[in-house]
């Protein structure tokens, strides 16, 4: 029987360092109303938190709060409040989520969670996020800006999309302006871009270390530690020096050998979010099969950092375009993400694709049955689609999951075994076969030698038989 696996007590200082940043910034949001601090509400995929910062409005993020209370269990109360005050029961559990907390007292003048002073809806594919912000602005009376960031159509922007969303970029600085009372300052912005430059790249680097084997992290449920800061404080040094750090303490796991669980028997890549009401309860059902996430593109979602964009201190508002246009997940076709996914598998070696389809999220759900059947019949890698939801916890059916995880990880170790056995036998043969070709040798030579004796006799005979006449000559003259 198989020695069990255990999960190593390995997060060390990115884990508290993440938890200590994340609840700075949640401490700034609930001081920013009594200190006069203007606040922006933005999505995460594909924002422009930089420009915020860099105008003097401290970036608030709706769906940061609601996950934060569906990990703590307290999501379903607020999704039953905004239920009953008539939202749909399949519509997105983000909005019912956020929605239920103003319901609920839990957002507003004087609480922990401020009303947005603007609301920024930088709409990228989804339209629900668009009523959604709609909504908080008029439930909170603050400034709707409505940023326009066209669908990705082609491998690049085109010239004329990128200034269209520049012009709207300029806009925004002048609506900043006009709520912080500050003057914009476009060198404050190019230093902001170079902290998110060097905070991109220490993200990329800490993916590209879990190509190793074992990985120095899970790039699925360890990335969320990394995700809070690559999305909430991109652009500040707080958030440079944690990505810093954090390729320090993966380098030193990766030269120890070590990974998050005592050990690696399968590398998965994943897609879509995690049900966050049941997120360790989801993550100990892959753990104990020695499954490890090497790559997600749910940590992608902010932005996609692994392929080599960085902020461009020198092209400054050109280059929040073109990161909110291309290197935004949300905002770029289905065939694009079979292409990121289908790369991930390859480069990371991956053994597996796993896919977390979400109940009440349309815009990441659609196309995943289609996504399971190509990479499993064209691309021939093991595929298994589970159902539930990343902040509803009526979803999430955990025997029913337990069951699917168990029988897709018995399968895929089955034919792990039964490709060891066959490379064994492979290399049995071999040996056998050089054993053979061995013994062929040593006979040839056996033969070859019998053949030279025979030879040697041969002659032998012949030069006896050729030394008769003279014996006998010799003989007849002596007589």
């Amino acid at each position: 029987m198989a020695t069990p696996v255990t999960e190593r007590q390995y997060q060390g200082q990115v884990h508290e360092h993440s938890r200590r940043l994340m609840n700075e910034w949640m401490g700034e949001l609930g001081r920013a109303e009594a200190e006069g601090v203007p606040t922006g509400a933005l999505m995460i995929s594909g924002n422009c938190v930089e420009l915020l910062r860099a105008c003097h409005v401290l970036p608030m993020f709706p769906e940061v709060t609601a996950l934060q209370n569906a990990i703590r269990k307290k999501s379903l109360p607020l999704i039953l409040k905004a239920e009953q005050a008539g939202y749909s029961s399949d519509n997105c559990a983000y909005v019912k989520a956020d929605i239920g907390l103003f319901l609920d007292g839990g957002m507003g003048p004087g609480k922990p969670i401020p009303f947005p002073t603007i609301t920024v809806c930088n709409y990228v594919g989804c339209n629900v996020y668009v009523k959604w912000f709609e909504h908080l602005a008029d439930i909170s009376g603050s400034k709707l800006f409505m940023l326009d960031v066209p669908f990705c159509r082609t491998a690049a922007p085109s010239a004329a999309d990128v200034q269209y969303v520049v012009a709207q970029l300029k806009e925004l600085i002048a609506l900043c302006e006009s709520v912080s009372g500050k003057k914009f300052d476009i060198d404050e912005l190019r230093e902001i871009l170079a902290y998110a430059a060097r905070a991109e790249e220490g993200y990329a680097r800490a993916k590209e270390l879990c190509k190793r084997h074992p990985a120095p992290f899970d790039a699925y449920f360890d990335a969320i530690n990394m995700m809070g800061p690559i999305n909430v404080l991109r652009g500040m040094r707080e958030g440079a020096e944690f990505f810093d750090a954090a390729v320090a303490e993966f380098e030193g796991l990766v030269a120890q050998g070590h990974g998050p669980l005592s050990e690696e028997r399968f590398r998965t890549v994943v897609e879509g979010p995690p049900p966050y009401p049941f997120y360790k309860s989801f993550r100990n059902l892959f753990a104990k099969w020695g499954a490890v996430a090497v790559q997600s593109t749910y940590s992608t979602v902010g932005g996609i950092w692994e392929w080599g964009f960085r902020h461009d201190p020198r092209r400054p508002l050109e280059s929040i375009a073109e990161q909110m246009l291309t290197e935004n997940l949300t905002n770029r076709s289905i065939v694009a993400r079979y292409a990121q996914i289908k790369r991930c598998v390859e480069e990371w070696e991956a053994d597996a694709l796993i896919i977390h389809s979400i109940k009440s999220c349309r815009l990441f759900s659609a196309g995943q049955g289609d996504m399971r059947d190509y990479f499993t019949r064209e691309l021939g890698v093991p595929t298994l689609m589970v159902e539930s939801d990343l902040e509803d916890p009526r979803y999430y059916a955990e025997a029913q999951i337990k069951n699917r995880i168990d029988a897709f990880f018995e399968s895929l170790e089955h034919k792990k075994m039964v490709g060891r056995a066959a490379a064994a036998g492979e290399a049995s043969n071999s040996q056998g076969g050089r054993a053979a070709a061995a013994g062929e040798a040593s006979n040839s030579q056996g033969g070859r030698a019998a053949a030279a004796g025979e030879a040697s006799n041969s002659q032998a005979g012949r030069a006896a038989a050729a030394g008769e006449p003279t014996r006998r000559r010799a003989e007849a003259s002596s007589s």
